[in-house]
């Protein structure tokens, strides 16, 4: 089964278009697991797993930890049910060779599903991970944080510049692989980029903490099978509670987000 396969399958079983970013940060975790990553990640894992579609563990928080970041990431990936998507968040991009080697280390040697990428060093910097048509890639395309504003929202000729990287990414989408980030804090411009790529998911950072528009997001994001989506949430789920029942307050908050996204598509979730 290839990712758009298992993320499909995924959204249809569990009714749900909510991500749980997995950046877990051992100075944040509940004073009893007394920092241990791992055991976080796997409560949290085993309380939302049939309310989420995808989880995104962020590659900088294992990396972090040095030597034992690596197992940790793989342990996490472990725990993870074999047909949930992972879909690892390191915003790699380099050029042909170095990125042929963090396809190997995300995708072949751990296993990943799905990875994040940074499609600015052109299309030899993406090739080698369309090598693999059975794993997905989200391009970096419009992202939530301020500072998109320095480069991707710059006028070109044709449009500003993540309108260029939207349709570069469609015409790389032979295999139909790739996916698009699109921050929720820019519900302005998804529907222009949906209006290009109009099958691909958009990996949705910046509901949450961020201050991103849920209504908007889904509605402007959306496909048209009320689809297309993957909305992540990170800190307001990982930490709801910093107390021993911080997995069953992750569970109420990956529910309260999933119930809250079905409001707002506009193809009736199944009952």
């Amino acid at each position: 089964m290839n990712f758009s396969e298992k993320l499909e399958q995924t959204v249809s079983r569990n009714n749900s278009l909510v991500c749980v970013g997995l950046d877990s940060d051992p100075t944040k975790l509940p004073p009893h697991l007394q920092g241990d990553v791992l055991a976080f990640n796997r409560q949290i894992i085993d309380a939302t797993a049939d309310l989420v579609c995808a989880y995104k563990p962020n590659f900088a928080f294992f990396g972090a930890l040095g030597e034992a970041g690596w197992s940790i990431l793989k342990g996490t990936l472990e725990c993870v049910p074999d047909d949930i998507p992972v879909i690892v968040d390191a915003k790699v991009g380099d050029i042909g060779n170095t990125a042929e080697q963090y396809a190997r280390m995300f995708l072949d040697e751990l296993g990943a599903d799905a990875l994040t990428v940074n499609p600015y060093m052109g299309k030899d910097a993406v090739s080698p991970f369309l090598k693999r048509p059975d794993r997905g890639i989200f391009l970096l395309c419009l992202t939530s944080n301020k500072g998109a504003d320095d480069f991707e929202k710059q006028l070109l000729d044709d449009g500003p510049l993540y309108e260029r990287v939207a349709r570069s990414a469609m015409e790389w989408n032979t295999d139909g692989n790739i996916g698009l980030v699109v921050g929720a804090t820019r519900p302005e411009e998804m529907g222009r980029i949906r209006a290009i790529a109009p099958k691909a998911p958009f990996l949705v950072p910046g509901i949450g903490a961020q201050g991103g528009d849920l209504e908007a997001a889904v509605r402007d994001g959306q496909d048209a099978d009320g689809r297309g989506l993957v909305i992540n949430s990170s800190r307001g789920i990982l930490y709801a509670s910093c107390g021993e029942d911080f997995a069953e307050a992750a569970r109420r908050e990956a529910g309260q987000l999933r119930d809250a996204i079905n409001q707002h598509r506009t193809v009736a979730p199944p009952a």
